[in-house]
């Protein structure tokens, strides 16, 4: 048996002074009469049953209350067995929030297709730690390795245009790789993964991607990378003064330090031409990176408080019945 609201069963401790009050009262209300001797009232089977059961309606209203508190506190019955074995997965997700990123082959364009998928390949590994590095023309974190996937979503939702606006555009993929290598780095999980999503090539020269994957190799850490966009032009929204007018840009992403990267590091490189293939390859690096569970689970829970709850009302009726009547008291 386990409570609810276990709390409230500290209100079982206010019995005690209702208690002494009771028995306070009874002796204050008892009457003295002096006689000279009391012989005459020690005749045997002068007390009846009634003597005897006077203090039953304050009895009856105790057991309610008492039974009222434990209804509060929601008693429960469970019966539950478990056994389960984890290999944890730290998953980082670097993903490139360049300008080009709004460009849109995919739908609605490249950048919330790539949050809405992600968005999804995270709500379905709730035991993993995962962590989120956004960069562009620079690199920060956005969310640490975290379990708490809730709070990790909502950050993910607070990246759009105005956030792009805000950093130096560009792509710098070594920097972004860089930055979710340190924060996965020392990660005690089994497995340590980075998901690095670009659409574009490395053009900031501070970190090479090359480098940065042999950084990523160095601590044992595998990353995956995806290429976003089609082949050839893709439309891209320009803002003028008359209005958002599409252009088609060339498409360039430098696959071979992609790939390059992954071959180092031991991952995978994916190429996403439209959504329906980014889904696809979250899929299959979902399929790949499975963490190993094995549970065995038996749970049941069951509310108790109904049959305490007729008892509260059954000893409350009890009690008026029998103050009003057999112990109808009169002034």
């Amino acid at each position: 048996m386990i409570f609810a609201n276990p709390a409230y069963l500290y209100m079982l401790l206010l019995l005690i002074p209702l208690i002494g009050w009771y028995v306070w009262k009874m002796r204050k209300n008892n009457a003295s009469l002096q006689i000279s001797s009391s012989h005459a009232f020690e005749a045997p089977g002068t007390t009846t049953l009634k003597v005897y059961l006077r203090h039953l309606p304050f009895v009856l209203r105790t057991m309610a209350i008492a039974c009222l508190i434990v209804v509060l506190a929601r008693p429960q019955s469970t019966n539950n067995w478990q056994s389960a074995t984890t290999e944890g997965i730290d998953i980082m997700l670097a993903m490139d929030i360049s300008g080009s990123m709004l460009a849109e082959d995919l739908k609605p364009n490249r950048l919330e297709a790539a949050k809405n998928v992600a968005a999804s390949f995270i709500n379905g590994r709730p035991t993993d730690n995962i962590g989120l590095v956004v960069f562009a023309g620079e690199s920060f974190t956005q969310c640490p390795l975290t379990t708490d996937h809730t709070i990790l979503l909502n950050l993910f939702n607070d990246i759009n245009i105005n956030m792009i606006s805000m950093l130096t555009d560009g792509t710098a993929i070594g920097r972004g790789l860089a930055n979710a290598v340190s924060r996965i780095k020392d990660s005690q999980a089994k497995s340590k993964v980075i998901i690095l999503l670009t659409d574009g090539s490395n053009n900031r020269t501070e970190i090479a991607p090359v480098t940065a994957a042999e950084i990523a190799n160095t601590f044992g850490i595998r990353v995956y990378t995806i290429g976003v966009g089609t082949k050839g032009e893709a439309p891209y929204p320009f803002r003028t003064a008359n209005g958002i007018i599409y252009r088609n840009i060339p498409v360039e992403i430098d696959e071979a330090a992609l790939q390059q990267i992954a071959t180092i590091t031991g991952g995978q490189y994916f190429r996403a031409t439209n959504n329906t293939s980014l889904r696809e390859i979250y899929s299959e690096i979902d399929r790949m990176e499975k963490t190993k569970i094995s549970v065995q689970e038996y749970s049941k829970k069951q509310e108790e408080y109904k049959y305490l709850a007729l008892a509260v009302f059954g000893l409350l009726l009890l009690e008026i019945l029998l103050r009003y009547t057999l112990f109808r008291k009169i002034p």
